[in-house]
């Protein structure tokens, strides 16, 4: 469970972020949706303890995440290329993930070879650095590190973007696959409003730092937030024909 209370950021006279009370339990597919700008990875830096709040606090199973560090072991992300290390094969990077989360080099070996597909022969013996791989490769390496050792939570800020439509179609697959028969929670921050309702079973919208909607995922919810949103910038809504 993350508990999140009167969490706030503020930088000067400038707030951005101000989110009372949010809950989200074990096991949720949680998406996050806004505008550049709404304070998505705000939240998401102060959910990892990247950034301190100026007032409030997140917790995990109880735990307050810039009082103690015992909620690490349960969680892993994929923020950005900042994440990865650069000067590391794509191996020797998840062999440093896996050290980190008590897994040897032969379990991390068994982990991958469920990747090969998504890597499509790209990443694994490439002879490259994680560099020189295309933003995709990069994103595919970031996405599986956050895998490694089966974490029970896993953020990932716009995971889909970059990624080519078959892996876009294969990752939306993993983590329905990892929800389902795993129990993880994953939290999901996306622009792409289709791929977030099509894999997340509840959507908070976040503007100017605000949590303004809270929904359930439904086969309504697509155009409920493209309604939303078309209506920031004054876009009439067309009546079905």
């Amino acid at each position: 469970m993350i508990t999140i209370k009167n969490l706030k950021k503020t930088y000067g006279n400038a707030t951005v972020l101000n989110i009372e009370h949010l809950e989200i339990p074990s096991g949720e597919t949680f998406g996050l949706v806004g505008n550049n700008g709404a304070g998505k990875t705000t939240l998401f830096s102060l959910m990892l303890d990247l950034i301190q709040p100026t007032t409030g606090s997140v917790s995990i199973d109880g735990i307050i995440v810039n009082e103690s560090e015992q909620w690490k072991n349960k969680v892993a992300a994929f923020i950005d290329e900042t994440f990865l290390i650069g000067y590391l094969t794509p191996e020797e990077y998840f062999y440093f993930i896996g050290e980190l989360r008590g897994q040897n080099k032969a379990s991390v070996d068994e982990f991958l070879k469920q990747f090969y597909d998504l890597f499509n022969g790209e990443i694994i013996n490439s002879g490259k650095y994680v560099r020189d791989l295309s933003k995709g490769n990069q994103k595919k390496v970031g996405i599986v590190g956050a895998l490694v050792g089966n974490p029970e939570i896993i953020i990932l800020d716009e995971p889909f973007a970059n990624l080519d439509p078959s892996t876009q179609i294969k990752l939306k697959n993993l983590i329905k696959e990892l929800s389902k028969q795993n129990g993880v929670t994953f939290l999901i921050s996306s622009h792409d409003l289709a791929h977030t309702t099509e894999v997340c079973n509840r959507i908070v919208v976040v503007n100017k730092g605000v949590q303004v909607q809270d929904i359930k995922t439904s086969p309504e919810t697509l155009k409920q937030l493209e309604d939303y949103f078309a209506e920031q910038i004054n876009i009439p809504q067309t009546s079905p024909i």
